[in-house]
């Protein structure tokens, strides 16, 4: 062979050399989508990799057989442009997790204290492995954020031991309307939350998608003041004037002469629909931008510090808002003279009372029924009870 022949087979050796290097690359991907990440941005690459690899290998070839470069000089370039992807991923990933922090902190709880097989101390167990151990095609849950720890203790007692991330692709919290469009759109098996909002309702009919509503235990919807807000209790009516903006001030209902500064969450979410819920046939007042709050722990936060006025009013659910997050600068009011507990829901005097539900839209996965069934069970339901809710069977609003 002569000594051009020698300087092309090392260059095609070279290059070949290459290959296994973003096989690494890609290899390293698969394994983090295999353990649920739900979204893989540990850097460009592997968000990319189908297009990434072949462009790379092109290049580096066509440099190295074709054109009159320095091979050392194209292998410098490819190198670079490695660490380059590796670098630019790298801050992406850094970015998404920071981002999904104050996600976390903002909805008030770190979900991570809820997730499946971890030994934590925050979620309901119970005293004897359960009679259903689900395995094979295991359906996939989402739900509302207050429910998370509910549907968390579902997975440990029947799933096989595993990793459950709660932002996987068999296990997830993306928030109740989130949630609802991913069962609507065939993402996901089972949905934990409330009742579906009637944009949610005419988006499953548009998508020609029938949703079925098992109710699986009680939860109370509530509301919160300041602190030093004297406002003890409010009626179901007055609490319909404020959302209506026929009630403006504090002390048509008995509190300060101050106007009411009454928060709202975004339209889709669990307790806004709640609160449309509540208004019946009432519409709801159109509040200001800074009077719609993102979250279930953005709400509890800012009506607490609201600018440091005595005057804000938001709601959310009795678990999330009492157990979940204890934020002392709130404090819970009654309705209709009625205090939110566990006894007032049990024995239907608290009107704030309402369901939630394992909710489907037409899965054919044939472990959902038998997950719902065994979710209707006493063992079920006793980790409702535990987790802090009202186990169906036990309540009667």
């Amino acid at each position: 062979m002569n000594q051009s022949g020698r300087h092309l087979a090392l260059r095609i050796i070279l290059m070949m050399l290459l290959i296994p290097l973003l096989a690494v690359f890609g290899l390293v991907s698969t394994v983090m989508l295999s353990f649920g990440i739900r979204y893989p941005y540990l850097n460009y690459f592997f968000m990319n990799f189908f297009w990434i690899v072949p462009t790379l290998i092109g290049m580096h070839a066509f440099a190295l057989l074709f054109l009159r470069i320095r091979k050392r000089l194209v292998w410098l370039v490819t190198a670079f442009l490695l660490v380059v992807f590796a670098i630019a991923g790298g801050a992406v990933y850094g970015y998404d997790r920071h981002i999904e922090n104050l996600r976390v902190a903002e909805r008030g709880i770190n979900l991570y204290d809820f997730e499946p097989f971890r030994n934590n101390t925050e979620l309901a167990r119970l005293d004897h492995p359960a009679s259903l151990a689900l395995s094979g095609t295991l359906p996939k849950l989402d739900g509302a954020t207050a429910l998370y720890p509910v549907y968390a203790s579902f997975v440990e007692a029947v799933y096989p031991e595993g990793g459950y991330s709660p932002y996987g692709n068999t296990v997830a919290c993306s928030k109740t309307h989130s949630a609802y469009e991913r069962l609507i759109e065939g993402e996901v098996d089972i949905i934990f939350a409330g009742p579906p909002s009637s944009e949610q309702m005419a988006y499953a009919e548009r998508s020609g998608v029938e949703l079925t509503l098992t109710p699986i235990g009680y939860e109370a919807f509530v509301f919160f003041v300041n602190q030093d807000n004297p406002v003890e209790t409010l009626t179901v009516e007055e609490v319909i004037g404020i959302y209506s903006g026929s009630i403006t001030r504090w002390n048509e209902v008995g509190g300060h002469n101050a106007s009411i500064e009454a928060f709202q969450r975004p339209p889709g979410s669990g307790s806004q629909t709640a609160l449309l819920n509540m208004m019946g046939d009432t519409p709801l007042s159109v509040p200001p931008k800074e009077l719609v709050v993102g979250s279930m722990g953005g709400i509890i936060s800012t009506t607490a510090d609201y600018r440091n006025h005595r005057n804000s009013i938001g709601f959310s659910f009795r678990y999330f808002s009492m157990h979940l997050v204890q934020n002392e600068s709130v404090k819970h009011i009654a309705l209709n003279g009625v205090y939110p507990s566990s006894e007032t829901i049990i024995d239907g005097s608290y009107p704030g009372a309402a369901p939630f539900y394992a909710i489907t839209a037409g899965s054919e996965n044939p472990q959902v029924p038998l997950l719902i069934d065994w979710i209707l069970s006493e063992e079920g339901q006793t980790l409702i009870d535990r987790s802090g809710y009202v186990p169906y069977a036990a309540s009667s609003p």
